[in-house]
């Protein structure tokens, strides 16, 4: 840590929301000038600080100081309270007002704002509102200082001040005393290890009974994290004893009193030597929400049908001109005489076709009809292929993202006589229990998707667990279409699915005829980097004349190496759009003409998580940039440059639900802890002409074999069995 006196002589860049602020400081000592960053409560012109913190070096802007911890340094002199005052840091203090305090209180004005407030009202136009407001200012930007200088003494970065501040007010310091722990759920960033460090540099004991409960909440989000539901007793308290020196004892009667305390759900199966299932309060009322409510759903009986299910046949077969395989047919006549029904299938077997179909007839007998899918990527493809309009679950249910409350709810069901959920894969245990909760009884839901797609980032399994727990109709699409039994993808899909090897095509054959899934072999992670390079500047854009920007996608399993999309990115940019940045982003250089992808839903800029786009153009700070997502233009402040990263290449979770022309993902073993069979599936899958796997087979066996899908812990099957839905 270095520390700096000097004056800010300039505010470049300051965001109001979490405090962060681009400043320019001349040194007391000898006048230079530097770039300061960090978070800074009200930066004014002219302020004399005191900073701790260190150097680094930013790629574009170079060596720049990044504060940790401030001390204002307020002025004395009769000149430098005047300039304070009329700097607008205080709102309500104009020229005149400042005059008339100091006129009135001289060099002690900052001691009377700050401990007798009410003083203020001798001065002429302030009354008692207005000295409190005033008072109230001088004393946030004190707290904020403090917390700035609390974090710093425990070795926690100052970026967590604006959050604590925004949380626990003037009270923040006193509160994370009282209870340090709660640092861990209340401020986003803050996990166990950094709340544990708090409270032990405060003197808390190694068993102190509120660091055993924080621990075991920490335990179970992290076992969510890893999208389980609940975690067995005894796993979690090995856990816990091996990793944070509990005995077995305190933690076993921790977890009993905080299941009596209702911070946590238990359950047992009927044998009576099993161990117990732990769960987060809201994971185990989520589960239980989803079965009860699907039971319900299946214990409202349908109406009799007008007609019979070849007459709905005839009629799709007249409007829409295609004719069912068997399979689809069976799976209509799941749909027409269920009230909830499970359609799956792989690539190639006519779900979308079917959908259409659903939507078709069912619009013809003038039924209120419902597309929806879990992304905005996802929901664009769907009305595409289906002709029709469809939404983001979260916005059919109408949520509310500022308030985090659905909109859609048993008293206030969607206005639907059908609702058709597409790439439920997707759909994890919270959601789903929104979205069923939402469904009318007497409405009928279609849920559609391919269960060996990869699970959802969230916790649960549900598509899977509704099709294993044998309770709900579930029709299964297996017949490949003529069409599609040609294409090498699909049917390397399939193969993949089954635990095969796929047909592949050595690149160096690269010109044979119609082959569409190529093997590049490299064992060396730098040459495979470039040779993801040289497929996406050179090779494929020549051969089949691409955008590649927009017909290539580079997937990687991981984010990080040199074969990750960290790495990938910046190499991708390099080749694909060189040239000097404009942006102060921490993680990448934004440039006119980069690919990007959006981070986050943000219904009021219709932009949602996954979408892929291209900076238009780049302003220098506070403005931010344009970006085009196909033809739709979304501008973004410099604060919200978080919502964006480079999208050269990207996650294969972040694929789901779209499409690409062309698909090139890298096979090594580094990323041995990703190689499963439904991530190879997932990513397969996603390409519609031209798969590139690059790397070694032994990374692709690896893959191939390890079926993992199965391992997430949930309960949500048993449940549906236990309550006889169906």
């Amino acid at each position: 840590m270095t520390t700096l006196n000097g004056r800010l002589d300039h505010i470049t860049y300051h965001n109001a929301a979490d405090r962060f602020t681009v400043a320019r400081l001349v040194l007391s000592d000898t006048g230079t000038p530097v770039t300061v960053v960090g978070h800074i409560p009200s930066p004014v012109a002219g302020e004399k600080v005191k900073l701790t913190g260190s150097w680094s070096a930013h790629p574009r802007y170079g060596q720049q100081f990044r504060i940790e911890a401030i001390e204002i340094q307020v002025p004395t002199t009769i000149d430098g309270i005047r300039n304070y005052l009329t700097s607008g840091l205080i709102k309500g203090i104009g020229p005149e007002a400042a005059e008339n305090i100091i006129r009135e209180f001289g060099t002690d004005s900052f001691t009377v704002i700050e401990t007798t407030p009410e003083k203020l009202t001798e001065v002429a136009g302030i009354g008692a509102a207005k000295a409190q407001a005033i008072h109230d200012q001088w004393q946030a930007m004190a707290t904020y200082r403090e917390i700035m200088a609390f974090l710093q003494e425990n070795g926690i970065s100052g970026d967590y001040t604006a959050k604590l501040f925004d949380t626990y007010g003037h009270d923040a310091i006193d509160r994370i005393r009282q209870s340090p722990y709660r640092l861990s759920t209340d401020i986003e960033g803050i996990g166990f290890g950094l709340a544990d460090r708090i409270a032990r540099n405060m003197g808390m004991a190694p068993d102190e009974p509120e660091r055993l409960a924080a621990c075991i909440h920490h335990m179970l989000r992290e076992a969510t994290g890893e999208g389980h539901v609940f975690l067995w007793e005894p796993e979690l308290i090995e856990k816990i004893c091996q990793r944070y020196e509990f005995s077995t004892d305190s933690v076993r009667d921790a977890i009993d009193d905080m299941i009596h305390a209702g911070e946590l759900a238990e359950e047992t199966i009927s044998s009576a030597d099993a161990p117990r299932r732990l769960y987060p309060k809201a994971l185990h009322r989520a589960e239980t929400s989803v079965a009860s409510r699907i039971a319900a759903m299946l214990s409202v009986p349908l109406a009799p049908l007008r007609v019979t299910a070849t007459d709905w046949l005839k009629r799709i077969q007249s409007s829409l001109a295609v004719e069912l395989t068997a399979d689809q047919y069976q799976a209509l006549e799941v749909i027409l005489t269920n009230r909830l029904a499970v359609i799956t299938g792989g690539p190639g077997t006519g779900k979308t076709t079917l959908i259409r179909a659903i939507a078709a007839v069912f619009r013809q007998t003038g039924s209120r009809i419902c597309l929806a899918a879990p992304t905005g990527r996802a929901a664009r493809r769907l009305s595409e292929l289906s002709g029709r309009p469809a939404h983001t679950i979260h916005k059919l249910l109408e949520y509310n993202f500022d308030d985090h409350f659905f909109g859609r709810h048993p008293d206030n069901p969607i206005d639907a006589d059908l609702l058709i959920v597409d790439e439920a894969s997707m759909v994890d245990v919270h959601l789903m229990h929104h979205l069923l909760n939402a469904v009318s009884l007497s409405s009928r839901l279609v849920i559609v998707g391919d269960a060996f797609q990869l699970p959802p980032v969230g916790p649960g399994n549900v598509l899977a667990d509704l099709i294993d727990s044998e309770t709900i109709p579930v029709a299964r699409l297996t017949t490949i279409f003529r069409q599609a039994a040609e294409s090498q993808i699909i049917s390397n899909a399939h193969r993949v699915r089954r635990g095969e090897h796929p047909d592949l095509t050595p690149f160096e054959e690269a010109q044979a005829p119609d082959a569409e899934f190529y093997f590049w072999e490299e064992t060396k992670l730098e040459a495979i980097a470039d040779k993801i390079s040289y497929l996406c500047t050179s090779w494929l854009p020549g051969t089949f004349d691409l955008d590649p920007l927009k017909s290539i996608q580079v997937l990687s399993p991981m984010h990080k190496g040199v074969v990750g999309t960290i790495n990938l990115n910046q190499k991708l940019q390099e080749a694909l759009n060189p040239g000097k940045s404009h942006s102060a982003d921490n993680n990448y250089k934004f440039k006119p003409g980069d690919k990007v992808m959006n981070l986050k839903n943000n219904y009021q800029k219709d932009v949602y998580n996954g979408d892929i786009g291209r900076i238009l153009s780049v302003a220098r700070a506070p403005a931010g940039l344009t970006v085009d997502f196909e033809g739709r233009t979304v501008e973004y402040t410099m604060d919200e440059l978080n919502d964006l990263t480079l999208g050269y290449a990207i996650s294969v979770h972040k694929s789901q639900g779209s499409e690409y022309p062309v698909v090139i993902l890298p096979m090594v073993t580094r990323h041995y802890i990703m190689l499963q069979r439904n991530l190879l599936y997932t990513a397969i899958t996603r390409a519609r002409s031209l798969v590139i796997l690059i790397g070694n087979k032994k990374a692709l066996s690896i893959a191939i074999s390890n079926n993992k899908p199965d391992m997430r812990l949930s309960g949500l099957a048993g449940r549906l069995q236990s309550l006889g839905a169906g």
